[in-house]
C-alpha cells in the first residue's frame, strides 16, 4: 500500500504543498521539516523535464507521501511539451511516487496514465479545473461521475468562486458524492479561501497550501492551514502531536 492510500484510509485532512526543482534536497528536507502530509511534484513547473532529473528529484521527496503532477496548459499548467512525451514521464515517475494526479480533459493519454499507476498501486486522483467560474450542478456532477467511469481514486474539481453561491454549489456537490470515489472540492480565488479549511469536514480529502512566495489563487501558507486545521480537526491536530 502506498503511503498516501494509508493517509487517506486514516480519514483525517491531508495537506499537499507544491515543489519545483529549484534545490530539490534542500526543499524535500525543509518540507518534511514542516510536517507536510503530502509533497505535490509540479514537474510541469521545473527547469528540467528529462527522466534522470525529475526522477532524483523525486527521490529526495522519497521518506514524504509524493504526488506527481504534469499539469496541461490548457488546465492552468506549464506543460509546453507533447502529450507523448507527458506520457512518459507520467510512466517513468508511476514506480516512485504514491500518487499521480492527470486531468480528465487529457484523453490522448488519460487511460495509460491511470493504467501504469494502477500496476504500481499508485493514488489516481482525476482532476477538472475552471480558473473562470463554478459552472452548474449538472456539469459538475458530470465531471464525477467521468471520474468514476475511468477508474479514479479520487476527482479533485477546482472552480474559480465568485461569490458564496459558488461555495455553496460546491459544497452541495461534496455532500452529494458518491460513495465509491474520494472527492478532492476547492474554490479558488478569495471567496473560495474558506473551502480550503471547512470542506474537509464534508468529506474533501485533501486541502492546497504554499510554503514560500508562489501561492495559487486562494490558498492559504502551509503554517496558517496547519493551525487553522489542528483547531477544528482534534484527529489531525493528534497525528501532528502524536497524541
Amino acid at each position: 500500500m502506498s503511503t498516501m492510500r494509508a493517509l487517506l484510509d486514516s480519514g483525517v485532512p491531508l495537506v499537499a504543498v507544491s515543489f519545483y526543482d529549484n534545490d530539490c534536497a534542500r526543499t524535500a528536507k525543509e518540507a518534511k521539516a514542516a510536517g507536510v502530509d503530502v509533497a505535490e511534484l509540479r514537474v510541469d513547473q521545473f527547469e528540467r523535464t528529462d527522466v534522470e532529473h525529475v526522477l532524483a528529484c523525486a527521490a529526495e521527496f522519497g521518506d514524504l507521501a509524493t504526488l506527481a503532477t504534469v499539469r496541461s496548459r490548457r488546465e492552468g499548467g506549464g506543460w509546453g511539451g507533447s502529450e507523448q512525451q507527458r506520457l512518459e514521464l507520467f510512466r517513468a515517475l508511476a514506480p516512485h511516487v504514491d500518487a499521480v494526479d492527470v486531468e480528465l480533459s487529457s484523453r490522448e493519454i488519460r487511460d495509460d496514465v491511470i493504467a501504469e499507476a494502477r500496476r504500481h498501486d499508485a493514488v489516481v486522483i482525476a482532476s477538472y479545473h475552471d480558473f473562470e467560474r463554478t459552472p452548474e450542478l449538472d456539469r459538475l456532477r458530470a465531471v464525477v461521475a467521468e471520474a468514476g467511469e475511468v477508474g479514479a481514486d479520487l476527482v479533485k474539481v477546482s472552480t474559480m468562486a465568485n461569490s458564496r453561491e459558488d461555495v455553496r454549489r460546491l459544497a452541495t456537490l461534496l455532500t452529494n458524492a458518491p460513495e465509491d470515489l474520494g472527492m478532492i472540492v476547492i474554490g479558488m480565488g478569495a471567496t473560495g479561501t474558506l473551502s480550503r479549511v471547512f470542506f474537509p469536514a464534508l468529506g474533501s480529502r485533501l486541502t492546497y497550501s504554499f510554503i514560500g512566495d508562489r501561492p495559487t489563487s486562494g490558498q492559504l501558507e502551509f503554517g496558517e492551514t496547519s493551525r487553522l486545521l489542528r483547531q477544528f480537526y482534534p484527529d489531525f491536530d493528534r497525528r501532528r502531536t502524536g497524541g
